[in-house]
């Protein structure tokens, strides 16, 4: 009997507090538009979780008003779009969730149709979409927290010229694509605009004139040489299929430039503006073992680079300084987590977000994810997820209001 009179004092208390917490703050009395505003606000992730609450609240998810007033929030901490190493159709998406630091499964339905899942891979990504490439050449825009998704036919879909990079950016009402087309130094580029949706005509691009650092590769095909374990190695890199188209776009004075890796590791920038590309000279002599990839920080294009030497692994990030034109070093990766990857032979493939970076290292032997703050040089490693293999991650805003159309569009 003691008990149950605890019990119940204990559930009165309970009431009580809550009914004094609710009169604090009584979400309730508000009216919808700043009710709207104030669920605006809050993470994604915990947006969802709420919308249980009432049906008021989740009925706010389908609300046009509800949506501008998502778009009004500047940024939002970003996720991570896990590409699987061996993807299937019953997988669910996997991202990793920045503001909260865990995985997180999406259950909606695929992003994609389940019968062209294994022929589409994510090659792109800006704002609040993903973009996927299909086997015919045409493309799939997402919004992965609604599950929104698009097609795109391809601009020539019976073209044979390369498609060295694709890259995306998108603002809360439109995006725009584009690709990168042809061979060093004959290169084009052809953009859509999901405004107009039009692509627009194919631009030839013309090497810088005038440039201080001169290339320092002119072959014309892959060269091999023996590594120090003895195995045979081509100086053209080898990449994973969704790494392969892999760029990134940032604004710099007013222009746009694209940069992306080259077949034999250098780094190119097209300046879509100025309508011309410069190559690189490389960080590593070109018989050297590495691997590489370009991450967008802040508006900024970096290099993340790692390498073995003197019995162990380092990994390290560049940026390119325009005044003393050489690359110069901002971060790296402590050595006792680099270390590891010694003689593993691994890939490192890297996404940027604001001022954090997802490096993912693979090979037959190891797996890893680790998030570094290039600002602070912090690096943590990530817990795995479940019983999947990650190649690869593209980062994305968790945006509801993240529009697949033109600003006319749905």
């Amino acid at each position: 009997m003691e008990i149950e009179n605890a019990r119940r004092s204990q559930k009165r208390k309970l009431s009580q507090i809550s009914e004094e917490e609710s009169s604090r703050f009584p979400l309730n009395e508000l009216n919808q538009d700043l009710l709207e505003r104030v669920l605006s606000w809050l993470p994604t992730s915990s947006f969802f979780r709420l919308t249980s609450v009432c049906k008021r609240w989740k009925s706010a998810a389908d609300s046009t008003t509800f949506k501008i007033a998502c778009s009004q929030v500047p940024s939002r901490d970003p996720w991570f779009f896990m590409v699987d190493s061996h993807p299937e159709s019953t997988h669910h998406p996997i991202v990793f969730d920045s503001s909260e630091g865990n995985w997180k499964k999406l259950n909606h339905p695929p992003l994609i149709p389940q019968d062209s899942c294994s022929e589409s891979i994510p090659v792109a990504a800006s704002g609040g979409l993903l973009c996927f490439l299909r086997r015919d050449s045409g493309f799939t825009i997402t919004n992965p927290v609604t599950a929104a998704s698009r097609q795109l036919n391809s601009p020539s879909p019976d073209s044979q010229q390369p498609i060295p990079a694709i890259a995306m950016a998108s603002s809360g009402e439109s995006f725009k694509l584009v690709l990168i087309s042809g061979e060093l130094p004959n290169l084009k580029f052809r953009q859509y605009n999901s405004a107009t949706d039009q692509w627009g005509d194919e631009i030839g691009l013309t090497r810088k004139p005038n440039t201080a650092v001169e290339s320092e590769t002119n072959d014309d095909c892959a060269q091999y040489f023996l590594s120090k374990s003895g195995d045979v190695v081509s100086t053209e890199i080898q990449r994973s299929p969704s790494k392969q188209y892999s760029s990134i776009l940032c604004y710099e004075n007013g222009e746009e430039v694209i940069y992306f890796l080259s077949s034999f590791g250098t780094v190119v920038s097209c300046n879509l503006t100025r309508r011309n590309f410069f190559e690189f000279p490389r960080l590593l002599p070109v018989f050297s073992e590495y691997s590489i990839d370009l991450i967008e920080c802040e508006g900024r294009m970096y290099v993340v680079l790692l390498s073995e030497f003197l019995e162990s692994a380092s990994v390290r990030v560049w940026k390119w300084d325009e005044i003393d034109q050489f690359w110069k070093q901002i971060a790296a990766m402590p050595p006792f987590m680099s270390h590891k990857f010694y003689g593993k032979k691994v890939d490192i493939n890297c996404t940027g977000a604001g001022k954090k970076m997802m490096v993912c290292v693979n090979s037959g032997e190891i797996c890893s994810y680790l998030m570094c703050d290039l600002i602070e040089s912090e690096w943590v490693e990530l817990g795995s997820s479940e019983d999947r293999d990650f190649v690869c991650a593209f980062s994305f805003e968790p945006r509801i209001e993240a529009a697949i159309w033109g600003r006319t569009g749905n």
